[in-house]
């Protein structure tokens, strides 16, 4: 037994247990503890490398591209967002100065009309005071001149005869001023009637309800139309001009409408009861004139006067309803 042992001891040493190992897998765990050889001292191979622990990196490393991904793309969603903002912001910022510039424009062509009409209407005033003044110049002038002759007769001793025709003639030109003074004053009282009678036209043009739009629209010197806004932004088109109710307040008499026309668009705030809104279209010869005459609870009532045949589709106050 002793021989056998020795003959494979130098086998076992020369090739490392490989064959044992190879050959003999179930004999060398068996053995080897037991009878003490070098089963302990064998190095022990590598675990082998699976796709497992390989792709977890992988993964992780996809996860925070897609992270990096989803961030940029908020980021920049939200620089969208903020863009739009902005760019709506100065389009609100445009528009509105535009809508200013369309109410100067608006309140010039307003101030124009109503100074054109004045004008009109004292143009025989001015006339009548300037003649009125430019004669009593004369007046003052002619009694100065009176006054010293008669003086310088008195200083002179001049005869009586002589005095006396001085004096003639002193209360001929007396009587003269007088009568002249006379029809200047009737001349300033007719002028004053005359303004009255301007102021008393002036508001005989604004129809305060149906009846005296009526009688307006008789004269025949315009046309009147009607229009309706029942509730706030609501709209009605008279002609080319698009009207729309805006704001209305019954407590304070106040309403706001926007008017639209020409191409443009302009609001007409605060406007109270019966009071004139002027403007001015291409193409005609005068000024419009919008008029609110009833103030309801949400919507107001009112007209819109045009030169006679301005807007020749549309029905006036007497074709739409005939008194």
């Amino acid at each position: 037994m002793s021989d056998q042992k020795s003959e494979r001891d130098p086998s076992h040493a020369i090739f490392g247990g490989i064959g044992s190992q190879s050959n003999q897998p179930t004999q060398t765990s068996g053995t080897g503890p037991a009878s003490g050889g070098s089963w302990a001292s064998q190095p022990t191979s590598p675990p082998p490398i699976t796709k497992r622990s390989v792709g977890w990196p992988l993964i992780v490393l996809v996860i925070l591209i897609a992270a990096v991904a989803g961030v940029n793309l908020y980021m920049g969603l939200k620089l969208q967002e903020v863009l739009t903002d902005n760019h709506e912001m100065v389009e609100d910022q445009l528009e509105l100065i535009t809508r200013r510039l369309n109410t100067n424009d608006q309140l010039y062509a307003d101030l124009k009309g109503q100074f054109q009409v004045t004008s009109d209407k004292l143009g025989l005033t001015q006339t009548e005071l300037s003649r009125a003044r430019r004669l009593a110049s004369k007046i003052q002038a002619e009694q100065k001149v009176a006054v010293t002759q008669l003086n310088d007769a008195i200083e002179t001793k001049a005869s009586t005869e002589e005095l006396n025709k001085l004096q003639n003639e002193s209360a001929e030109k007396f009587g003269t001023l007088t009568t002249g003074l006379s029809k200047t004053q009737k001349d300033l009282t007719q002028t004053q009637r005359n303004l009255e009678g301007a102021k008393g036209e002036l508001a005989s043009l604004i129809a305060r309800n149906r009846d005296e739009l009526v009688t307006l629209a008789r004269k025949g010197d315009r046309d009147y139309f009607e229009f309706t806004l029942d509730r706030k932004g609501s709209k009605q088109k008279i002609g080319t001009v698009l009207i729309e109710l805006r704001k209305v307040s019954r407590k304070k008499n106040r309403y706001s409408v926007r008017l639209s026309y020409d191409d443009k668009r302009t609001t007409r705030r605060n406007r109270s009861l019966n009071e004139p809104v002027y403007f001015i279209l291409q193409g005609a010869n005068a000024a419009l004139e919008l008029v609110v005459n009833k103030i309801e609870k949400k919507g107001v009532v009112g007209y819109v006067s045009a030169p006679r045949n301005f807007f020749p589709s549309t029905k006036t106050v007497l074709q739409a309803r005939p008194a």
